[in-house]
């Protein structure tokens, strides 16, 4: 077993529950993931899908409790409001039209997707991700040529809580969902993991170099504190069974 769906039944209802395999893992694991909207459930290899379940039901209080503690999820679905760069447009099916800009381009306040109904979270989706790769890799190019560092690659990913990473092999890593956030977040963030390619810690010498690319990086920072976990309630679905 790789990964699957199972609806996990509590004495307050029923759950849908991720359940995944992982090699690394030493015990069982549950955990709620505002990625998805609700619950997962780790086994390590070796441990049964009863044995996980059994587990996961012991901790049904917990489970319900952090799982309506949850902002609400916001689906990627006609009328629902998704933002760009900080600013909250509606999504509009615009039913079969076509238009030079692709299956989705940005009208205004709207954010207009063409085609299959069934296909509209997918196609928000990559909307988004396909901007966020165009935003990061030309801000942190131009920043390495500031810097005179190179960049190895850009990987866009969807991690629970890093916004970015570097390895030291100069590949750089970022959560596609900062397209989401105001632009002076995403442009810190891509400054932040540009610097470690100069500054491979969090020296003071890392910082000052930090605040000479972004003066005001309090600013996002504080940003990222307070609201960077609501961006992952985009594009979740509940995993509460009504």
């Amino acid at each position: 077993m790789g990964r699957e769906i199972a609806l996990l039944k509590t004495d307050k209802g029923e759950i849908s529950l991720n359940i995944r395999v992982s090699a690394r893992a030493q015990s069982i694991g549950l955990r709620v993931d505002p990625r998805i909207g609700g619950a997962e459930l780790v086994l390590p290899k070796g441990v049964s899908k009863n044995s996980g379940l059994k587990f996961a039901r012991s901790k049904g209080d917990w489970l319900w409790e952090h799982l309506l503690a949850l902002p609400k999820p916001i689906p990627f679905v006609e009328g629902a409001e998704v933002p760009h760069f900080g600013v909250p447009l509606i999504i509009r099916h615009m039913g079969r039209r076509r238009s030079v800009f692709g299956p989705v381009w940005r009208e205004g306040d709207n954010l207009c997707v063409t085609g299959d109904p069934r296909h509209m979270t997918r196609r928000v989706h990559d909307w988004l991700k396909a901007q966020a790769r165009q935003e990061i890799t030309d801000r942190g190019q131009a920043m390495a040529k500031n810097l005179d560092v190179s960049i190895k690659a850009i990987t866009l990913r969807d991690p629970r809580s890093r916004w970015g990473s570097c390895s030291v092999d100069g590949g750089l890593s970022f959560s596609w969902r900062l397209i989401m956030a105001p632009e002076n977040v995403l442009h810190y963030v891509v400054a932040h993991e540009v610097a470690h390619l100069r500054q491979m810690n969090h020296s003071a010498k890392f910082w000052r170099l930090v605040e000479q690319m972004i003066p005001d990086s309090d600013t996002p920072k504080a940003w990222l504190r307070l609201h960077g976990s609501g961006l992952h309630r985009f594009g979740a679905t509940s995993a509460i069974e009504s």
